[in-house]
């Protein structure tokens, strides 16, 4: 079948010529699928694409994060890589991502600074990673900077996001009036485990220990209904939970 003279196999590896690009797969496949288009597009189809639609999200970010622990270094390795070949835009945005991922926070500020520096400087994604990799860096002024900036060009883009990140780099900075509100406003909008989790863990911290009570117990209840990919991805909030728990007990 012919669509304004291209094959409808040529149709199809561009849609996934279009994936590959998109989700950061390896350019590789770009030179498969336009040099086998019906071949290249099945092996792409079962091997890459139908795995990541089938899967629940929480069951693929499991599987990713398996994926890093048996080889932590992967994703860097490979971003670094992409970057160094095509220095493109998109690819130092890949890069800055993943410099986070891996923990080296300083250089991923850097990066993504640079990014804010070009065509992409109004991209509100890539301003909330820079948030992101500064706050992570220690960089707390330049964290609410970001933030704030996010705040101003659309406030309602990934708002419990940005509001957890304020609270948490207020708290950094001593301003805790500020860091309350945005903790509070966070955990209003979606009433989501995080925000809550954050609310409880600044409160006790803080010398409010009524208001974290006041939502601990729901916490833990939630808590006892989770699966295991959902206690794998929540650990490290779980810890700092539980760290916030046994405060609040020895201040009964």
């Amino acid at each position: 079948m012919l669509f304004g003279g291209i094959g409808l196999h040529v149709l199809v590896a561009i849609f996934f010529a279009i994936h590959v690009i998109r989700s950061g797969q390896q350019l590789y496949w770009l030179f498969i699928l336009f040099s086998f288009p019906l071949l290249g597009s099945l092996v792409y189809f079962f091997a890459i694409y139908l795995p990541e639609t089938r899967l629940p999200h929480g069951a693929r970010k499991a599987m990713a994060a398996a994926g890093r622990a048996l080889d932590p270094g992967r994703d860097l390795r490979e971003a670094r890589a992409a970057y160094d070949f095509t220095p493109t835009a998109q690819n130092q945005m890949r890069l800055a991502a993943a410099l986070l991922a891996a923990g080296q926070a300083e250089e991923a500020a850097r990066t993504y600074d640079a990014c804010l520096q070009g065509p992409f400087a109004n991209d509100l994604d890539i301003r909330l990673g820079a948030a992101r990799a500064h706050a992570a860096s220690g960089h707390t002024e330049a964290a609410i900077e970001h933030a704030l900036a996010i705040r101003a060009r659309d406030a309602r883009f990934q708002q419990e996001a940005v509001a957890l990140l304020l609270g948490k780099a207020y708290a950094r900075a001593g301003r805790q009036d500020e860091a309350r509100a945005e903790f509070l406003f966070a955990s209003g909008l979606t009433r989501s485990f995080e925000s809550r989790a954050e609310l409880v863990i600044w409160a006790a911290a803080h010398g409010e220990p009524a208001l974290a009570r006041q939502h601990l117990p729901e916490l833990e209840k939630e808590m006892q209904h989770w699966n295991s990919f959902t206690r794998q991805l929540q650990a490290e909030l779980v810890k700092r939970l539980q760290t916030a728990s046994a405060s609040l007990k020895g201040q009964a």
